[in-house]
């Protein structure tokens, strides 16, 4: 199964346990994320494609961390005038595991509430 996601205003297809760079999102390593904006779903034969959303669907992940990207050189140069600048930029990015993807219909398991923390 597969799912086209809009994560932080970029469009990623992204499958269970597969690693997204999507761009810097707020929240520590570990915690666990989930994205509503599903675009389409798609698992073997059957395509759906939402209008704009898929309506149920969910796609939901763990943040492993915040890291950078490569290094981007921005050279700026004016000819015959001595008028030179160069300035580097490393985007930052968080590092995602998508850990579940739920389709229209499905039902996440819910945790049961202990009734040993509500007696006491």
């Amino acid at each position: 199964m597969y799912a086209i996601v809009d994560i932080a205003g970029k469009q990623f297809k992204v499958t269970k346990d597969q690693f997204v760079y999507a761009p810097k999102l707020e929240g520590e390593e570990g915690a666990s994320v989930e994205f509503g904006n599903v675009l389409l779903l798609g698992d073997g034969n059957t395509i759906e494609v939402g209008a704009p959303l898929v309506e149920g669907a969910k796609v939901s992940g763990k943040i492993l961390g915040h890291v950078k990207g490569d290094k981007v050189i921005v050279f700026k140069k004016k000819r015959r005038k001595g008028y030179k600048k160069k300035n580097g930029h490393r985007q930052q990015f968080t590092k995602i595991q998508i850990e579940d993807i739920v389709g229209k219909g499905a039902k996440k398991a819910t945790k049961k509430k202990e009734s040993t923390e509500e007696a006491a």
